[in-house]
């Protein structure tokens, strides 16, 4: 098979069967090979109604040249006539995932606040990376869903990932850049052995292709037929989750329970990537199976994993963002409308014309956002006593971990309101100005 625009165009239309048809294509552009013949292609076939093209190139920091790499991206764009847009991003290297897995998760989150309804993102992957990825995936002792390798359609933020060039190798990438006369960037990265992609880009994949020449082919056809079992696995989770109340990050400990230990696996795999976090080991979903989950009742238990955890309290297990040591419970001067609080803390907002909310006149003295110290007391509107902070919590069922995070609003030193579940009666007015809480952790 040889690639060309027609042949693409042919890719995209079987696509939009999965994924509807697009408002916007967003080009991750990052001046490679992959990418530019992606980008030249799709430039190529835009006429009448066709959606319109965003190149987004991703500048790491990881290299000298990446501000220079920008600019070339940037000319290439203009030259095709596609709007461009260039994002900074900072890679995280402690995040234990490896500089290719920090950089590649800097990469998505930022892509993500690109990505508007309608979208998809089109990600320049092709049949040598899915051979890549799927042997990367077997050495790691992946399942089924591990070894489907490179999905070809997925949800992505708003929007959908596309990967449209999975059928087509990079030899015949390259012919189609040579023929148009095509100019891209060579990272110099790519070549570096110690990486394990290239490592088998380099070393392995050649001895594999002279031995058997469709080895690229016949991996990929491998992902596909492991695609199709994971698919099957998806759909016996996500009946299993309806069962146990149809909340990925809470779950029934009973209904749990009821499963064999292979099912409590799977559906364990499937709502930790539904929530998008990062995958536990084979170990550590044994943990939760045999250790946490079984626990005794008087027990708070925990498995963690660099991004992840799972904790159990009462009668659910909780499938978490890493919380340890990542919130810094400093206090916070909330001086707009809205307070981030943290990763995974989501962020607080105040919006005005509520039936019931804070006066006008706290929200003007200023409002210092805080975390449980103890001895907290409020008395909340329309209630005729004081309670102690403790017992309120502990009355509304409030998970443990998340009682010294709540974010505690004062004004002029007084507490007038706890997160957005209770505001002090000396602060309240109808209307007023609401608290939300914006993507939370779950609190009971």
């Amino acid at each position: 098979m040889s690639f060309d625009r027609k042949s693409l165009l042919r890719k995209l239309s079987r696509l939009a069967d999965l994924a509807g048809q697009p408002s916007r294509l967003v080009v991750g552009f990052s001046g490679g090979l992959d990418s530019t013949v992606l980008l030249h292609a799709l430039a190529s076939t835009q006429e009448g109604d066709a959606p319109s093209l965003l190149a987004v190139y991703v500048d790491h920091g990881l290299h000298d040249d990446s501000v220079k790499w920008g600019e070339h991206c940037e000319s290439i764009a203009q030259q095709m006539g596609v709007e461009f847009q260039s994002l900074v991003v900072r890679v995280n290297k402690d995040s234990g995932q490896g500089v290719e897995g920090a950089a590649r998760v800097a990469r998505y989150d930022a892509l993500r606040d690109v990505v508007r309804g309608g979208d998809w993102l089109l990600s320049a992957h092709h049949r040598d990376d899915q051979a890549e990825t799927l042997i990367l995936n077997l050495l790691r002792g992946s399942g089924p869903a591990g070894l489907a390798g490179i999905g070809e359609v997925q949800p992505f933020s708003d929007g959908w990932l596309v990967r449209p060039l999975l059928s087509y190798s990079r030899n015949e990438l390259r012919n189609y850049a040579t023929v148009h006369e095509l100019i891209w960037i060579d990272d110099p990265s790519n070549e570096d052995r110690r990486f394990d992609r290239n490592y088998l880009r380099h070393e392995v994949l050649p001895k594999l292709e002279q031995r058997w020449p469709e080895a690229s082919s016949r991996l990929r056809q491998s992902a596909l037929l492991a695609g199709e079992a994971a698919s099957l696995l998806d759909q016996m989770a996500d009946t299993d989750l309806q069962t146990l109340g149809e909340r990925p990050d809470r779950l029934s400990l009973a209904g749990l329970c009821a499963l064999p230990s292979a099912r409590q696996r799977n559906l364990l795999r499937y709502v930790v990537r539904e929530l998008g976090l990062p995958a536990p080991s084979s170990g550590q979903l044994m943990s939760i199976v045999t250790d946490l989950i079984p626990a005794r009742d008087d027990a708070q238990p925990i498995v963690q994993w660099s991004g992840a955890e799972i904790r159990r309290y009462r009668d659910w297990v909780y499938v978490l963002p890493g919380m340890a040591g990542s919130v810094d419970l400093s206090p916070l001067q909330m001086t707009g409308d809205t307070l981030e609080l943290g990763h995974g803390m989501g962020e607080l907002r105040l919006e005005p014309g509520a039936g019931t909310g804070l006066a006008e006149n706290i929200i003007a003295a200023g409002l210092e956002v805080c975390f449980r110290q103890g001895g907290e007391e409020i008395k909340i509107a329309k209630q005729s006593h004081t309670k102690k902070l403790k017992k309120l919590l502990q009355e509304e069922g409030v998970v443990p971990w998340m009682r010294e995070r709540l974010p505690l609003l004062y004004s002029d030193g007084e507490l007038v309101a706890v997160a957005d579940l209770w505001i002090a009666s000396a602060a309240a007015s109808e209307p007023g100005t609401a608290v939300h809480w914006k993507n939370r952790p779950p609190l009971k």
